[in-house]
């Protein structure tokens, strides 16, 4: 059976996914994949007011605080404030509960970022460009919207398939769940604990979404496109990248 919008929950950040979603994204922590980030968005906003949509745990946020600027947040379930907030720095960010499609943060922002995916948590094209009109609205003149989202591995499917795993070990299995009618895929990750009988599970549901519909909706809320990497490194984005960070302009007037 195919997968649609309507049979995806998008509330699936639980308060057990919540408490074990730094574990399980440990690889994300990394000095080498974390420090590129925040170097690349501090020196994008310059000292300027800073904003997350889906802020969840505060991987990017809090790293930012910590170099002295001023960062806020969208963030829709609770649990993952609730573990943002038990941290270093958690309780000083200014966080609100909502839909990062709608929801709107006080005052304006030199760059609005969604890191790690978090554009194609929204599981309709509706709801991804409300997304980037939100995010456009809350920028001050010149301001920046980015973006790190993965390009859809679609190449790697053979006529017929719809399941591929992208990552196997001892600790963990993963695959995605293709459905290329309604560009929508199901990532499935079972987690195995040592010492700990059976594995848990967690379905992460998103809508895939090709770096040129992303430029499309940009241009729909008045962004143009400023800069495509590969990484937050700056790697030259290729035919061959698996990933991109991507930096929309507003006008400066």
């Amino acid at each position: 059976m195919a997968l649609t919008p309507q049979m995806l929950n998008p509330h699936v950040w639980t308060e057990a996914v919540a408490r074990d979603y730094d574990r399980s994204s440990a690889s994300m922590y990394d000095p080498s994949v974390l420090d590129p980030a925040v170097d690349f968005l501090a020196h994008l906003a310059d000292g300027g007011r800073v904003a997350e949509f889906a802020i969840g745990t505060g991987r990017v946020a809090l790293p930012l605080a910590a170099r002295g600027l001023e960062v806020a947040g969208i963030e829709f379930p609770a649990p993952m404030i609730d573990e943002l907030r038990r941290k270093d720095g958690g309780a000083d960010l200014e966080i609100v509960i909502g839909d990062m499609a709608t929801t709107r943060l006080f005052g304006d922002f030199a760059v609005v970022f969604l890191a790690y995916n978090a554009i194609t948590c929204l599981l309709t094209q509706e709801a991804q460009l409300r997304c980037f009109e939100n995010a456009a609205a809350h920028l001050a003149p010149g301001g920046a919207v980015v973006m790190e989202v993965f390009v859809p591995p679609l190449r790697g499917l053979i006529p017929g398939e719809t399941y591929k795993p992208f990552h196997v070990s001892a600790d963990h299995l993963g695959f995605d769940e293709f459905d290329t009618v309604n560009q929508l895929l199901v990532s499935h990750h079972y987690d195995f604990f040592h010492g700990v009988d059976g594995a848990t599970r967690f379905d992460s549901p998103q809508r895939y979404v090709w770096p040129s519909e992303l430029d499309l909706m940009a241009l729909h809320a008045g962004l143009a496109l400023d800069g495509r990497w590969a990484d937050w490194g700056r790697a030259p984005f290729t035919a061959d990248s698996a990933s991109h960070v991507s930096v929309w302009r507003a006008p400066s007037r």
